[in-house]
């Protein structure tokens, strides 16, 4: 049976309570980062996100300013994240853990399940009678988008559910996507696999994310005695803290610094 993280455990805040900002001091923070919807705006298209000048200034100053304990951690792949980042940050993961570059440029890739390659072409067939949906083949995931066809949401679902099953794959919901990837990996894992390594290992982590793929990484989070922070409108979480938006997240990480 394919696994699915629909569903994840209860969370501790309610779906309409308001969490507090986040302090701008912070003893040894290590900072785990979403992209979209946290960092970038979302937009109708994958591709129509694009670099901006004033995220790029923020992330360059952050990293020096904490020693590196910077990372960025998305569904998007690496390269994705380079080019929406503009080659900013030394440190990322991708595809929801499943690849991961350390600050030395070392990189870590899981080697892609042979049931991606059936999901992307049953993914395809769907997309083809249904104008709005796109199809993004990450070769270790496969992503279904339809914010271009809303009404697609209850079938898109139904069929991922079927492959999920078929082929073994974890299922991945997002904003407006369900990703079918390799097994094995999470924001979660990935921000813990940081935390083992230098520059991070014996710092505070931190994850601000978006999305519900971002509740793996808030608990991660909070079990190595950190905390998560949930960008955008309340709603059950994990996170100890929020952020209203994109723009509120650029002003926090320009006004977060370290104290003894």
């Amino acid at each position: 049976m394919g696994t699915s993280d629909l569903t994840l455990d209860a969370a501790p805040a309610a779906a309409d309570v308001r969490l507090p900002a986040p302090p701008t001091q912070l003893i040894r923070p290590a900072l785990f980062l979403d992209l979209d919807g946290v960092l970038a705006e979302l937009a109708d298209t994958p591709d129509a996100v694009v670099p901006e000048p004033r995220r790029t200034k923020v992330l360059r100053a952050l990293a020096p300013r904490l020693n590196g304990r910077v990372a960025i951690i998305s569904g998007r792949t690496i390269a994705e994240i380079d080019r929406i980042a503009d080659g900013s940050m030394a440190a990322a993961s991708g595809i929801h853990g499943l690849e991961r570059r350390r600050p030395d440029g070392s990189l870590l890739r899981a080697e892609p399940d042979a049931g991606v390659r059936a999901a992307v072409e049953a993914f395809e067939d769907f997309a083809r009678t249904r104008p709005g949906v796109l199809v993004e083949d990450k070769t270790i995931a496969a992503g279904l988008h339809f914010r271009g066809a809303p009404e697609a949401a209850a079938d898109a679902a139904v069929l991922t559910r079927e492959l999920a099953d078929e082929t073994g794959l974890t299922m991945q919901p997002g904003n407006m996507v369900i990703e079918l990837k390799t097994p094995g990996a999470s924001k979660g894992t990935a921000l813990k696999a940081f935390m083992a390594e230098a520059p991070f290992a014996g710092a505070t982590p931190v994850m601000l994310g978006d999305d519900l793929t971002d509740e793996h990484g808030f608990r991660a989070a909070a079990e190595l005695g950190g905390f998560g922070v949930l960008v955008g409108p309340p709603r059950e979480t994990a996170a100890t803290f929020g952020l209203p938006d994109v723009a509120s997240v650029l002003a926090w990480l320009e006004a977060v610094e370290e104290t003894k």
